[in-house]
């Protein structure tokens, strides 16, 4: 017989009732300063980062979330590197860890699910489901509106394209996009060149970058 806790089989892909008193009463818990978070002044940089500690599982220095934030779990179980930006309406459905690297950015209304429900009717009417970690590497771009599927990885400093529903594992070094997201292309010497279109990144500019 399966003697584990719901609480547990939460973190280990396995399929679990959300209607648990004592996930819920947990859950309602983690929420709370995200509320606040999302209650806070412009001004009030001081404040946010005060909470984004207290908020996040880790949390490195220089990260910015533009509220309002949503989180399942108030971010309980998402660990941020350095020099993370989210711009406004990121949704982190975090009922199980999400990892992101450093010098990640997101667009707005860019979502990470870590909870899927299973196909099976009988068990949804139940509140039957299962949580799969999602990884996002060092030097990320998510475009507005990304969709970033349970269980994936995106490796380091790749881009996904605008609107993308990312189901699948991303490798690194490369710019991605659609529904489903693929690979487009590998990033290399052009991308070191120009930044859009037929735009070359100023000379000057890569001086600040030695």
């Amino acid at each position: 017989m399966d003697n584990k806790k719901n609480i547990d089989k939460q973190h280990l892909t396995e399929l679990y009732d959300v209607t648990d008193p004592e996930i819920v009463s947990l859950q309602q818990k983690s929420m709370e300063m995200m509320y606040e978070y999302n209650l806070t002044r412009p001004a009030e940089l001081e404040k946010r980062q005060e909470l984004l500690k207290k908020m996040f599982a880790d949390i490195g220095e220089g990260c910015y979330f533009e509220p309002p934030i949503h989180a399942n779990w108030g971010c309980k179980f998402v660990h941020a590197g350095n020099n993370v930006y989210a711009n406004f309406g990121l949704t982190l459905v975090d009922d199980t860890d999400i990892y992101i690297g450093d010098n990640v950015l997101f667009g707005p209304n860019v979502v990470l699910t870590v909870g899927a429900h299973p196909l099976n009717p009988e068990l949804r009417k139940k509140g039957y489901q299962f949580n799969a970690p999602i990884r996002i590497g060092n030097n990320c771009w998510l475009g507005a509106g990304v969709l970033v599927m349970p269980g994936v990885t995106i490796g380091d400093n790749s881009v996904i394209g605008a609107g993308s529903v990312v189901t699948k594992d991303i490798p690194e070094n490369v710019l991605a996009l659609g529904t489903p997201c693929r690979v487009v292309r590998e990033l290399g010497e052009h991308d070191r060149e120009y930044y859009y279109k037929d735009r070359k990144i100023p000379k000057e500019l890569f001086e600040k970058l030695k």
